[in-house]
């Protein structure tokens, strides 16, 4: 069994879901789960229509933006108007329609569980539906009945015992039949109660960490628009290297400190089982792209580059000028942690405790002002936060060159600046 991930990149529009066979044609004799996200940047016209409904405002056009977006997919896919595929993604639309008819809750987490994973599910249909109009037959699976969370809604906590029996029920009874292709949706799961949650932002390569755990996959493939997992983003770095072959332990520092190319939760579950895990490119699926495995005897070989744009600079002392202690960092995290804001770099001085974090604005905000209330907060918006990996003195002179650097962190293999 292969477990197999295509992000929204890969299956953005008709000529992407073709190429998705393409792949999977590669593959004719293996049994294969299949999670895929969202088309395109349907989860960003998703939470834009939240958005609308939530202030109350005219969310027709971004819904009327989200349908033809599926319609033109469809249309080009499948030429015969009248097949049943039409009459599904309408049924998922229709149920996005009904839920934005509801009165606005307070429970924004909630509300965005609940329409956002319609990505997922809109996707896998049309991705299921059009193989199995071609020749790949395939068994579509609904990942809110399999994989159980808590209700922690937008980044649900895994009941790995619940998940693992769900998982391995539904794909016995999967195999009974001639199908050996499996399509789920990524990121999405479901509460004790069966109310929809989601793993956290990007959060199908986790997705595909869990089936592959709990089915003892016999390795994962991450499908990506770029070679494999490269030392740098190339967004913003001209000459990138690919990373040939790096360790779990490896893969989880880059993910945690933001490299893009992996959600950070999708290791663990990986390594506990020694599953080896690939970065290969959809564009090219032929060449090797990256494997993650348990040797770190390549780790070092390459300094890796990651940027975290858009930070706030938080600077926190008591309000009466006595030092910062156990209760001080004590209650400053429990606030942190109740407003889920991630910490991405931290220090302290004597009267001081300085902490670095991005993510949703509306929730910085809110620990700020929280904060205020007991502690002096000052803060800088719009800060860069620059980690390198396997760094020398001479990189991070020339990457902090022109900037006003604000905290500097070394450890024997890291080097992290915040700067503007």
């Amino acid at each position: 069994m292969k477990v197999f991930k295509f992000g929204g990149a890969s299956v953005k529009d008709a000529k992407a879901v073709k190429n998705v066979k393409r792949i999977l044609d590669l593959y004719p004799k293996d049994n294969l789960i299949v999670v895929i996200s969202a088309m395109g940047k349907t989860t960003n016209a998703l939470e834009e229509l939240i958005a609308s409904h939530i202030n109350q405002t005219d969310s027709n056009q971004i819904y009327h933006k989200i349908t033809l977006f599926h319609a033109e997919i469809l249309n080009e896919l499948f030429p015969n108007k009248t097949a049943k595929i039409y009459r599904d993604v309408d049924q998922f639309l229709q149920q996005i329609k009904k839920i934005l008819k509801e009165e606005p809750t307070d429970h924004y987490d909630y509300i965005y569980d609940q329409v956002v994973s319609y990505g997922e599910l809109l996707s896998t249909t049309i991705v299921s539906a059009f193989l199995n109009e071609n020749g790949i037959d395939n068994n579509w699976l609904d990942a809110r009945k399999l994989i159980r969370t808590d209700n922690t809604y937008r980044e649900g906590k895994i009941d790995w015992s619940t998940t693992n029996k769900n998982i391995k029920s539904a794909l016995s009874v999967s195999q009974n039949s001639t199908k050996t292709i499996y399509v789920t949706q990524g990121f999405i799961g479901h509460t004790a109660e069966g109310l929809t949650t989601t793993l956290g932002r990007e959060g199908s390569d986790f997705t595909a960490g869990i089936f592959a755990y709990c089915m003892d996959a016999k390795d994962v493939t991450i499908w990506k628009d770029v070679p494999g997992m490269l030392n740098a983003d190339p967004k913003w770095f001209e000459d990138t290297e690919k990373l040939d072959e790096i360790s779990y332990k490896e893969a989880i520092e880059l993910a945690y400190y933001g490299a893009s190319v992996i959600h950070p939760k999708t290791i663990k579950p990986l390594q506990n089982k020694q599953i080896p895990l690939f970065v290969k490119s959809f564009l090219q699926p032929e060449n090797e792209g990256t494997i993650i495995q348990a040797s770190n005897r390549s780790d070092r070989l390459v300094t890796s580059y990651i940027f975290k744009r858009k930070q706030v600079l938080l600077s926190i002392s008591p309000k009466d000028f006595s030092f910062i202690v156990e209760h001080n960092l004590r209650d400053i995290f429990n606030t942190f942690h109740e407003h889920r804001v991630k910490i991405n770099l931290m220090q302290n001085s004597a009267i001081s405790f300085s902490a670095c974090a991005g993510g949703d604005r509306f929730r910085i905000d809110a620990l700020i002002e929280d904060l205020s209330r007991s502690f002096s907060v000052k803060y800088n918006n719009q800060v860069e936060l620059l980690t390198i990996r396997h760094y020398d003195q001479d990189t991070i002179d020339r990457l902090t060159e022109g900037k006003e650097v604000l905290v500097i962190q070394r450890s024997r293999q890291t080097a992290r600046i915040v700067m503007k």
